[in-house]
């Protein structure tokens, strides 16, 4: 049985960042991962749909420059290509976290691990390691809903669909949260009829309203279909296509059909491997403290097998914060100043509350709107479509929430992030000069209208 200081399960965006932190800190460190280095958001979710996303904006691209007289004649798509560059991407980049590790001394074994009593953990039934503190940093997987006749047919999960090698020319999609409109967006893009299919009363229901919709425009604009209080009662499947019976809130259904079905409806924590031990458990998540220790001492869990935001960056966060605390409490997880990106045309990205959980709370609050057709730098390059709006503390001015959607949004939302970290006001944010003509001006215009100084603004 070989000892270790720390042994890290899972070498995701939570397990790698942990293991090299620690490792730093001269810690004896091993990290076990069942598949691939980087995780599902390296290896099958968040550099895989950016890579094509961006692909997508491209063509949007060259769409919008014909009507500036830019003319380029028929656009062609190899999309053999076009996948051949996302592994690519994602081989580069995993490549550079084994360099990491193994740069850093860390032990890795490749294998299923189980976690078991007296801090031992068992890889693939044979190895056995023991380290004084645990990471368990196992991620998720797709949660898949039970619909009747999903299991006797054909379809793809988050986990799987950047791995389809062709363009469908018909696409449904269960779930209008973030990866939903994500591979909505990419594949209307690409030429695909896109239906997608949500429980709740608007698409990405845990964001803000207004920004839910005008995504819901923008995509429906697109030609998306989106049915939304629908749900699948069933589905089938022929030689040619997929079939859905699906049916609204008054119980009227209809039958979709379509060459490939996506179901986008989250994802479930990986907990197999703590079956052997008593770990307190917030539904199916794993309960930590505030400083991301479990139930039991010495062991920590962090990123999507624990709730809370389930985000590669965050889970990041939370790995630097459980390797603070490995010898003993130092520092609290905070998560007040989390952003929170989708990265659909146009973009979404939001920092602290939005206005719903303000009202929620009871919160006393100022609000301002400023649109992106206001904005020079908007106008230059043709994407008008977006808002930026601030919501501030009424008495004191602290910026309690950023929301915008628009270009670039998920680059911008960091000064934002920025400011609400350091405890910034409103009045400080609205004195920041900001490059003209850019499309950060937006962040200026609303501060300053919040204050009575706005210049641009109605």
């Amino acid at each position: 049985m070989t000892v270790y200081d720390v042994i890290i399960v899972g070498g995701g965006p939570g397990g790698y960042v942990a293991a090299v932190r620690a490792a730093k800190l001269g810690k004896k460190v091993a990290l076990v991962e069942a598949d691939l280095l980087g995780g599902a958001c390296l290896n099958k979710g968040c550099i895989p749909s950016k890579t094509l996303l961006n692909y997508a904006e491209v063509i949007e691209q060259v769409d919008i420059a014909r009507s500036w007289g830019i003319n380029s004649g028929s656009l062609m798509l190899d999309y053999k290509r076009m996948l051949e560059r996302k592994d690519e991407i994602v081989q580069t980049l995993r490549n550079g976290v084994e360099s990491l590790l193994h740069n850093n001394k860390v032990d890795i074994y490749n294998g299923i691990a189980e976690v078991t009593s007296g801090h031992q953990v068992v890889v693939d039934e044979d190895t056995e390691l023991k380290g004084e503190k645990i990471i368990i940093a196992s991620g998720s997987r797709p949660s898949i809903p039970p619909v009747n006749g999903l299991e006797q047919i054909d379809y793809h999960t988050t986990d799987s669909i950047f791995e389809m090698n062709y363009i469908p020319d018909s696409i449904v999609i269960v779930g209008g949260g973030v990866i939903g409109t994500e591979i909505a967006d990419m594949f209307s893009s690409f030429g695909t009829k896109v239906t997608i299919i949500e429980l709740n009363e608007r698409i990405i229901p845990t964001e803000d309203e207004s920004a839910s919709n005008h995504l819901l425009k923008a995509l429906r604009k697109k030609g998306v279909k989106i049915l939304l209080k629908h749900q699948v009662n069933e589905v089938s499947q022929d030689t040619s296509n997929k079939k859905l019976v699906i049916s609204d809130d008054s119980g009227k259904t209809i039958t979709l059909t379509a060459d490939e079905l996506l179901i986008a409806t989250g994802r479930s924590p990986n907990t197999d491997l703590i079956k052997q031990l008593e770990l307190d458990m917030n539904g199916h998540f794993i309960k930590t403290n505030e400083y991301l220790e479990t139930s039991i001492k010495g062991i920590f869990a962090i990123g999507d097998v624990i709730g809370n935001y389930q985000l590669a960056h965050v889970a990041s966060s939370e790995a630097l914060t459980a390797v603070a605390n490995l010898d003993k409490p130092q520092i609290k997880a905070n998560y007040s100043v989390i952003p929170r990106c989708i990265y659909t045309s146009p973009q979404v990205a939001t920092v602290g509350m939005i206005e719903g959980e303000l009202r929620k709370r009871n919160i006393k609050y100022r609000v301002y709107t400023f649109n992106f057709d206001r904005n020079g730098m908007a106008l230059v390059t043709g994407k008008t479509e977006g808002f930026s709006k601030i919501m501030i503390d009424e008495k004191y001015g602290e910026i309690l929430g950023v929301v915008m959607v628009g270009d670039h949004a998920t680059e911008i939302i960091s000064q934002s992030s920025s400011y609400m970290y350091l405890e910034g006001t409103i009045d400080e944010l609205a004195k920041m000069i900001q490059p003209h003509p850019s499309l950060s001006e937006v962040l200026m215009e609303s501060a300053n209208s919040l204050i009575g100084k706005g210049i641009h603004s109605n």
